[in-house]
């Protein structure tokens, strides 16, 4: 299989980009540095937030931003782009029309992924951001694959909100316990099938496997097809 280069806009937020980045070398079937996937990082940490642009309606600020390093990627010689930002895949359309490098889009690729674990008709939870969740992204491919998308209480979007926020955008990536008390709340109470961890910075957490295999994080998605389309094996 032809290798492909990987461009990736990340910074949104570091820690995500680097744990997306440590999870493409830990998953490629790979036995030396020549086996790995060469990728093209942009850590372009001052993009404007995703969810303000989407709720103050500046997605002109943002879109004019990423736009730039889009073009950054089309001088080099990439195949694909992944950007390890689910709330920054509501602009996918229109990222798409800036370039004819192929996009990798995370938010389909979960809906896939969740309906090849589960099938048709299934109920799952989602965890993300505001601005995910109001813009309907993931309601919008569940409801291509028929699933069943249960989405948080105030309450619960405003707690998901403060460990997005508070903890691991302040540079806190232990999880106090909060967030594995969310999942297990939709599991145990709700009777779904899986939580989607929606947001990249929730994918910096790390689960215990009790509570892990009851999720489905869309970054490790982004990670699995990223390295198929560099024409990689997984580990």
């Amino acid at each position: 299989m032809e290798k492909k280069s990987l461009g990736v806009i990340g910074g949104m937020g570091p820690k995500a980009t680097c744990v997306f980045f440590d999870k493409i070398i830990e998953n490629t079937d790979a036995h030396n540095d020549q086996d790995h996937i060469n990728m093209i990082i942009l850590n372009h940490a001052t993009l404007p937030d995703r969810t303000t642009a989407i709720f103050n309606n500046t997605e002109a600020e943002f879109l004019n931003s990423i736009e730039k390093d889009i073009k950054l990627l089309q001088m080099t010689d990439v195949s694909n782009i992944a950007i390890p930002c689910n709330t920054a895949h509501y602009f996918y359309d229109n990222l798409k029309k800036m370039t004819d490098i192929n996009i990798i889009n995370m938010i389909d690729e979960t809906a896939k992924e969740l309906y090849n674990l589960y099938g048709e008709n299934s109920k799952v939870a989602i965890l993300g951001t505001k601005g995910t969740l109001s813009s309907r992204i993931y309601e919008t491919a569940c409801k291509k694959y028929n699933i069943d998308l249960i989405v948080p209480s105030e309450n619960v979007q405003d707690e998901t909100m403060k460990i997005i926020y508070d903890k691991v955008k302040s540079g806190l990536t232990e999880d106090d316990g909060q967030l594995e008390y969310l999942i297990m709340d939709f599991i145990e109470k709700q009777n779904c099938k899986a939580v989607i961890i929606a947001c990249t910075e929730l994918s910096t957490i790390k689960l215990s496997q009790k509570v892990k295999k009851y999720t489905v994080d869309a970054l490790e998605v982004l990670v699995n097809r990223s390295i198929k389309l560099s024409g990689k094996n997984i580990k």
